[in-house]
């Protein structure tokens, strides 16, 4: 503990910070200062809100998306009230220029809102909403400790925090520089890979379970980098970061043998190229087309909407019905039944015609019909045909041939028996 609070750091931090409140704050030119700063925050808060009110009417519920730009406007949309206090702190150091007032802590309170303002703005536009206020956060903290000159003092007490790992000292600052490096890279490589994807979706050449391989592979190369190159920028040996790594990678493995076992099975899926978004497939009574292989699951969505995960050890070590593998053309059979009454030859040439009026139904392979078995109330006729489309649905197709042939049964005298039983009854 005496290794992680350095008492010549603190010291000489602290005597800093009250040499400049008692310099800088604790006067009374600073203090009528700071009571006109508070009235206008003040004022600009009250003023912004019929502001955005306005704005918000006149954009009508635009720019509510992700995207960048949207990012931007909603950063911008927040930032209404500090920019407004900005303007309105920049006239009083104009007027009090000029009547030769104090203005220095008006002109320290314009430069941080203005840095704040700024920081905000380009944060919005580089990260994620929840990064984009965090880097803002730490990047403004930075500006304002510089502005008011403290930073210096302020990284010398952040370096001064630590302990000593090994060979390595470890302090608050150099953690936090190497989670700015792993931030900052991670952030990159993850804009690049997606840049990249989008890249290699336009490459005809390759097939979807090799792009999706490649990302990933790139996804992992990255996050190796990011991480090596964080503990490399605070000291870390990483030779024997190695070999604690397998130690803990041992114990670890027993309680993840799972998750382990599901992110083997995806990248098999991937090499074998068995499984690829579009694909048509059938696991364990799910049925439906995959919309995208992640490192764990499989988005499978169904006829009715719904999205199952699926995980990717259940597709190596279960059957799976692939309907779309090697060819998307998948074939249908319809079982019929006709009278015995009935022109079985008839029967046939109206079912063919009923399946060729469907235009989901592929005229090349051409449907066929065959007389397959003389049944106990029926001549059963089976009826196959081709499809190339499964991940619109069997059962549609099927109905609607069913359909087609109730119709011309029905207007050409071809009748579809029902079971019959004769009853004799025996009297003494």
């Amino acid at each position: 503990m005496a290794d992680l609070l350095d008492a010549a750091t603190i010291e000489s931090f602290a005597v800093s910070l009250a040499r400049w409140v008692r310099t800088e704050v604790l006067v009374p030119a600073t203090l009528a200062q700071g009571i006109v700063v508070v009235g206008i925050l003040a004022l600009a808060w009250i003023a912004s809100g019929a502001i955005r009110r306005t704005l918000r009417a006149r954009l009508d519920g635009r720019f509510r998306g992700e995207g960048v730009l949207d990012r931007f406007v909603s950063a911008a949309m927040r930032t209404i009230p500090v920019a407004l206090a900005f303007v309105l702190v920049w006239v009083c150091v104009v007027v009090a220029r000029r009547v030769d007032l104090p203005w220095r802590f008006l002109h320290l309170a314009e430069s941080l809102l203005g840095a704040w303002i700024a920081i905000r703005l380009v944060s919005s536009l580089l990260l994620s909403r929840f990064w984009g206020r965090v880097f803002a956060a730490v990047a403004w903290g930075a500006a304002a400790l510089n502005i008011v000159g403290l930073l210096s003092p302020a990284l010398k007490f952040l370096d001064g925090l630590g302990f000593t790992m090994g060979d390595a000292r470890l302090s608050v600052l150099s953690l936090a520089k190497a989670g700015l490096v792993m931030v900052l890279l991670y952030r990159l490589g993850m804009w690049l890979a997606t840049h990249l994807e989008g890249r290699l979706a336009r490459v005809p050449e390759l097939t979807p379970s090799v792009r999706v391989l490649l990302v990933k592979l790139l996804k992992i190369f990255i996050l190796v980098v990011v991480v090596m190159t964080a503990l490399s920028s605070v000291g870390i040996n990483l030779t024997a970061l190695a070999v604690f790594s397998g130690a803990v990678g041992v114990g670890v493995g027993f309680g993840l043998q799972k998750v382990a076992a599901n992110l083997i099975s995806g990248f098999i899926l991937l090499m074998d190229r068995s499984i690829k978004p579009g694909d048509v497939v059938e696991v364990g009574g799910v049925y439906g087309w995959i919309t995208d292989l992640r490192a764990r699951f499989v988005s499978v969505v169904t006829r009715d909407g719904k999205e199952i995960l699926i995980p990717n050890e259940d597709l190596i070590t279960s059957q799976v019905v692939n309907w779309s593998f090697t060819d998307r053309n998948v074939r249908l059979k319809i079982p019929v039944g006709v009278a015995y009454g009935c022109d079985p030859r008839k029967a046939i040439e109206l079912m063919l015609d009923a399946a060729r009026a469907v235009p989901r139904v592929l005229s090349n392979p051409e449907p066929v019909c065959h007389l397959v078995n003389f049944g106990d109330s029926s001549v059963d006729l089976e009826l196959r045909l081709w499809i190339q489309d499964p991940e619109n649905g069997l059962v549609n197709v099927r109905s609607a041939v069913l359909l087609g042939i109730w119709d011309r049964f029905r207007d050409n005298g071809i009748e579809i028996p029902f079971p019959q039983r004769d009853v004799h009854i025996r009297t003494k």
